[in-house]
């Protein structure tokens, strides 16, 4: 049986695809994996890993926008004073539909009194299959510009990294989620079997990683926690709540320059800079995630 487990971490720019990717660096040659960037607004790990060709592509087409024939509108205007998204607007006497705006609702189609306006199926997004020159394959995701449904396209990733780790005899499937704790967050710790939170020492992050955690635990699913740019404050607001919460701290990371540096040169900080202090405290963090994976 394939095991997920998912990075989190709800406030964004707390470092957790840093964080998540380094793990997958160091876990590379420990244990067989699928990496899944669970980001579908703004995957960056294919960055991280310097993978550019895709192996593979899969597309979604599960989105609606409406349509209004020109030939059949009788310009009663219901359509623009019922849109709730005002994606409606009128040029040279005709009522068009701003596709980049349109959530494909239906409203104008259930109020328009001459059949005047069709729902029409349009692309949601792509799935990507990469290969990595680190010896695990990488799935990532694209949600085209205005498209809702992106909680669906990080299931179809999760399901084809299951079908690609059941194919190759891997035992995990290792997901870095988005920020926040939207329907692609939800999406990507719905039957996980342990989440990581990553998060800093600041009362905005400590705010964000609490309603993460509350996530994980609405779906019974235990927590760890992995501190990041240790340092950068005096702070101990994070430790504190962990401690009342009964969540175990696996690791704390120093506030490191070298970590932008290694972005910059598209690779895992590890490989980047492995004598740095941030890599070091990764490896060790990798070897409490390894042990937890152990346990699973």
């Amino acid at each position: 049986m394939t095991l997920h487990v998912t990075f989190a971490g709800g406030k964004g720019g707390v470092g957790k695809s840093t964080v998540a990717s380094s793990v997958m660096y160091y876990l590379r040659n420990v244990v067989g994996f699928v990496a899944v960037d669970a980001d579908a607004d703004a995957p960056n790990l294919h960055l991280i890993f310097d993978v550019r060709k895709p192996v593979r592509v899969r597309t979604l087409e599960d989105s609606k926008i409406a349509i209004i024939d020109q030939k059949k509108c009788i310009k009663c205007g219901l359509c623009y004073q019922k849109c709730p998204y005002k994606s409606i607007e009128i040029k040279n006497g005709e009522y068009l539909i701003d596709p980049m705006t349109c959530e494909g609702c239906g409203v104008c189609s259930y109020f328009c009194p001459n059949n005047a306006i069709k729902l029409k199926k349009t692309k949601t997004g792509d799935i990507i299959l990469y290969e990595t020159k680190y010896g695990f394959k990488l799935i990532s995701a694209q949600l085209d510009v205005g498209r809702p449904n992106s909680g669906k396209l990080v299931t179809i990733e999760r399901l084809w990294a299951n079908e690609i780790a059941n194919e190759e005899g891997h035992r995990y499937v290792i997901v870095d989620a988005a920020a926040g704790i939207g329907c692609q967050v939800i999406a990507s710790i719905t039957g996980a079997r342990h989440v990581f939170l990553v998060a800093e020492e600041t009362p905005t992050s400590l705010h964000d990683v609490i309603r993460a955690y509350k996530v994980a635990e609405h779906f019974g699913i235990k927590s760890s926690l992995i501190i990041n740019k240790v340092g950068m404050t005096k702070t101990s607001l994070i430790k504190r709540w962990a401690y009342d919460y009964g969540i175990e701290v696996i690791g704390e990371i120093p506030y490191d320059s070298s970590v932008p540096r290694a972005l910059s040169m598209m690779k895992p900080l590890p490989e980047a800079f492995p004598k740095s202090k941030a890599s070091k405290a990764l490896r060790e963090v990798s070897e409490s995630v390894l042990d937890i994976l152990k346990g699973l």
